[in-house]
């Protein structure tokens, strides 16, 4: 059963989660359509956690139209969506009654989170921390990786990369990149590009987080991680999921 969207956390002028809300509800219904299967990247994620040791409560954190939060789903995870737009948490939840699969849906802030420490075994958490400004506040939401995972949980996470065909350039840097609605109004939206050093580095610099597996795939940084507390480590090779 899906959860109606929690109340949106407080914005603050040294961060933009005001900002990427208004851009995705502007262009929600347009952006939906154009994204109606998982990554590839996210399959393997959730297929290989899911065959070698199950899955357990996940976060599908930038849950957008809900796509990877079925396919958790699928797959036998309690799971639960998040996004700051209620755009496209709408579509989430129509995605949901057409497809009928059971998942919470909440409104939330990527980086101040509205769970308690250690609720998730799993987490996805891909193309979402790009859009956040500044990097502090892409840290802070590193952070909460590792505060909502419970000791040696798993999570995904992934942002734009300079190997990404589009771009020319060899180290990080911000910009913008246009959304065309049909009719032709086009929306910026923010990006922060990593390179993949500076991915890994900014991974390292988080205490509560650990790197397991970090690469390049299809134009974007992917890294799996755990939590720093966490004593075992999978009992499965993690590096064949990227």
């Amino acid at each position: 059963m899906s959860e109606e969207p929690s109340s949106p956390p407080a914005n603050t002028p040294d961060r933009a989660a005001g900002s990427v809300q208004a851009v995705y509800d502007r262009i929600a219904d347009h952006f939906a359509s154009t994204r109606a299967y998982a990554w590839p990247e996210v399959e393997s994620f959730v297929t290989t956690i899911a065959d070698n040791e199950g899955l357990g409560r996940a976060l599908d954190l930038g849950c957008g139209n809900g796509r990877h939060t079925e396919l958790l789903a699928e797959h036998g995870a309690d799971a639960i969506g998040v996004d700051v737009s209620r755009g496209l948490l709408s579509t989430a939840a129509t995605r949901q009654r057409d497809h009928g699969f059971a998942a919470g849906l909440v409104q939330g802030d990527a980086a101040t989170l509205p769970f308690a420490d250690a609720t998730f075994d799993q987490i996805v958490y891909v193309a979402t921390l790009h859009h956040l400004r500044p990097e502090a506040t892409r840290r802070q939401s590193l952070a909460e990786l590792g505060r909502l995972l419970r000791p040696g949980g798993l999570a995904l996470v992934s942002a734009w990369s300079t190997a990404h065909d589009r771009f020319d350039a060899e180290r990080s840097f911000d910009t913008t990149v246009e959304w065309t609605l049909p009719g032709g109004e086009t929306v910026d939206r923010y990006y922060h590009i990593y390179d993949p050093d500076a991915f890994r580095a900014a991974l390292n610099a988080s205490d509560t987080i650990e790197p397991l597996v970090v690469a390049v795939s299809s134009g974007n940084c992917y890294a799996i991680v755990t939590t720093t507390d966490g004593d075992a480590t999978p009992d499965w090779p993690v590096e064949s999921v990227l």
